[in-house]
Formats: structure tokens, C-alpha cells, sequence
């Protein structure tokens, strides 16, 4: 919605960048009597966008407009979310009030930017609608003690989509955005959610945490052991993301599950488990199961396989060991890059049935 450059794969805009600019909308009108629409913001890299407002309302002491986010060609949950900032005048010396409105959540567990108890606007978009606050209360006159209330409509069944509830924030979603641009198909995101997961887990006194590729195996380690829903850290494609994390925010215990194929990959030595980006080299693959004992009928029927699934399966026919020392290596992959950080590593492969076909490791 709000105007952006062109460009093969558009790019969007954060709840944090449209809360902020509603929060300068509401203000103006707050001071003013007229709402700025669209309303032009200037984000951390010096961008400047322009959003047209959705909805205004004005009454005495209070304003309020919303913005419909545009995530661009991001597949971003929020995308067409109604962002909507009242902004209310409040206590002289009182600052800049943060309150959670419908589908905003609240922290309610330690580990993350915002202690618990705080409404989950996280601390860069607090830093912008300050900066707005400022910025208006200057032009007109303003004292800038408001409150800012952020709602978004159907953000609670937003959030559900979202590692929101794992991470102890309830009652819809977070308010995000470091940069307050979408960039399409970014990685980072995902890997600031990992990040924000091992915070939580380290922050809850977790022992033993699962950073797991996907559901079937995340499903397979819960019920093999047990786990708080909390303790699992949804790693997907980004094993190096999590490892160098940990690294430098050790915990005492990881399990490291996955399919057979992806941890095939990080057995390898690739730390990027995404198919785009890395292949399972079907010729190192077919030499682990010679190093098990394959024949060499085995062994070629392997370097010939399209997947390394098929690799298993042959494996397995022939009662060799495949899934136990690709979990040995991926292992030993996991502990290097670890480096000294004191973590016991176990790792589980598992096939697409989540049954698991290989371990290594105790925790």
C-alpha cells in the first residue's frame, strides 16, 4: 500500500514502520485537527515512505488512524493486517505510553527484548514512534507525554501462524521490524526467530533444548522425550544460523533432529540445509555406506539413487547402519562448529514417517 520502488520482487514495509506512521498520523490530527494522509515516515536507513491511511477517527483527547500493511512479495502472515494506533494525551511528564490493544500480545516470558508484563512492541519500532512523538509534539506545539495503543484486528488468530505462543507472547501478535523494510523471502527473519528462541530457552533455565528442520521431526523428538513446547527451537533450514548462536549463547544440552536427507546434508558439512542451496553429493553419500559395510552392488545402487531417502531405504534393507553414521557426522559437524562452547550434542534422523532410523550421542 504505501508506494516503494520498483523492482522484480517488491518490497514491503514491517508492522513497525506502519505503526509508526499511523502513530505520527494520530498525533498530528491530535494537535492539528487533520490527519496527514498519506503520511511519510523516514526509517532507520534513511528510506521514506508514504502510507495512505485506511481510517481516521478524532475525538477529544484521543485520535486514531490505520494503516494497511503491504509486506510486498514477502509471504509475510501480516500481509493486508490492519495496523491501528490510538494515541491518547496523557500525564504531564509521563513520556511515551506503550499499551497492547485487541490482537497485540503481551510478553509474558523472560528472554526476549521486552520484559514480561510489556506489550511485544519490540525495541526499534518503540525507538521510531518515539521519534514521531518528538518530532510532531516540536512542529505543534505538543508535550509528547502520550499513550499509544496498537491494535490489529484478527491478530490473535494472526499469531497462532506465528512462533508467538512458543515464545510466551500471548494474546496476538508482535510488532516488529528492525529496519521496517519486508525484504522478499528474506533469511533473516527466520534467523532472528531462532535467535529469540534460544534467548527464551536460556532465559526459562532450559537444560536441554530440540532445534529441529521441520514438523515431522520436531513431532518424533517431543515424544521421544518429552520436551516443553518452549524448549524446541524451529531451526528449519538454518543449522549454522542456530550453531553459531549457540556458540556464543551456549546451552548445556542440545538435540539436533531432523530428516534424513537434511542431516545428510550437515553430515556433509553444509550449514545451509535449504534445497536450493545445497545438494546432497550422492557420490560421498554412496562411500558412507561402503565405510558401513555396503557391497558393491549396494554402493553403486546408491551412487545411481535420486534421493538420499532411496539411499536409506537400501541401507536399510540390508540392515546397515546408514542413519546411525550419518548422525555421527552431522554430529561432529554440529560439535566443531560449537567449538569448546561445552554443549552436549545428541543428533536423531528421522524418515518421513518421523520414525527414527539413526542416533549418535547422549544428553
Amino acid at each position: 500500500m504505501a508506494r516503494k520502488p520498483d523492482g522484480p520482487l517488491r518490497r514491503g514495509w514491517t508492522t513497525g514502520a506502519c505503526a509508526t506512521a499511523a502513530t505520527k498520523a494520530a498525533y498530528t490530527a491530535l494537535l492539528t485537527g487533520e490527519f496527514p494522509d498519506p503520511v511519510s515516515i523516514t526509517l532507520p536507513k534513511g528510506e521514506q515512505p508514504a502510507f495512505p491511511l485506511s481510517r481516521e477517527s478524532l475525538s477529544d483527547g484521543a485520535a486514531t488512524a490505520a494503516i494497511v500493511k503491504d509486506a510486498g512479495d514477502d509471504p509475510d502472515v501480516t500481509h493486508l493486517a490492519t495496523i491501528s494506533v490510538t494515541v491518547r494525551l496523557a500525564a504531564p511528564g509521563c513520556g511515551v505510553v506503550f499499551r497492547a490493544g485487541t490482537g497485540v500480545g503481551t510478553v509474558t516470558k523472560a528472554g526476549l527484548p521486552i520484559p514480561p508484563g510489556e506489550p511485544a512492541i519490540n525495541p526499534v519500532p518503540r525507538d521510531l514512534m518515539r521519534g514521531v512523538v518528538a518530532e510532531v509534539a516540536a512542529a505543534h506545539g505538543g508535550s509528547g507525554d502520550v499513550e499509544i495503543e496498537i491494535s490489529v484486528p484478527g491478530g490473535e488468530e494472526l499469531a497462532k501462524k506465528t512462533w508467538n505462543p512458543r515464545l510466551g507472547i500471548l494474546g496476538g501478535l508482535s510488532i516488529l521490524g528492525t529496519t521496517g523494510v519486508v525484504v522478499p523471502f528474506s533469511c533473516s527473519a527466520w534467523i532472528h526467530s531462532i535467535h529469540r528462541g534460544i534467548d527464551v530457552a536460556r532465559a526459562e533455565g532450559f537444560p536441554l533444548i530440540a532445534a529441529c528442520t521441520g514438523s515431522t521431526s520436531e513431532t518424533a523428538v517431543a515424544k521421544r522425550h518429552g520436551l516443553p513446547e518452549t524448549a524446541f527451537i524451529d531451526m528449519g533450514d538454518f543449522a549454522g544460523g542456530m550453531l553459531k548462536y549457540l556458540r556464543r549463547h551456549p546451552v548445556p544440552k542440545l538435540i539436533i533432529g531432523g530428516g534424513f536427507a537434511k542431516l545428510a546434508k550437515l553430515a556433509e558439512g553444509h550449514m545451509d540445509l535449504h534445497s536450493g542451496r545445497s545438494q546432497i553429493d550422492m557420490d560421498w553419500l554412496a562411500a558412507q555406506l561402503g565405510e558401513i559395510g555396503g557391497s558393491a552392488a549396494e554402493v553403486l545402487a546408491a551412487r545411481e539413487a535420486n534421493t538420499g531417502l532411496e539411499v536409506l531405504n537400501i541401507a536399510q534393507a540390508a540392515r546397515l547402519p546408514l542413519g546411525d553414521r550419518i548422525a555421527m557426522l552431522a554430529r561432529e559437524q554440529a560439535l566443531a562448529v560449537l567449538d569448546g562452547a561445552g554443549t552436549e550434542i545428541a543428533v536423531e534422523v528421522f524418515d518421513r514417517e518421523g520414525t527414527l532410523a539413526g542416533s549418535a550421542g547422549e544428553v
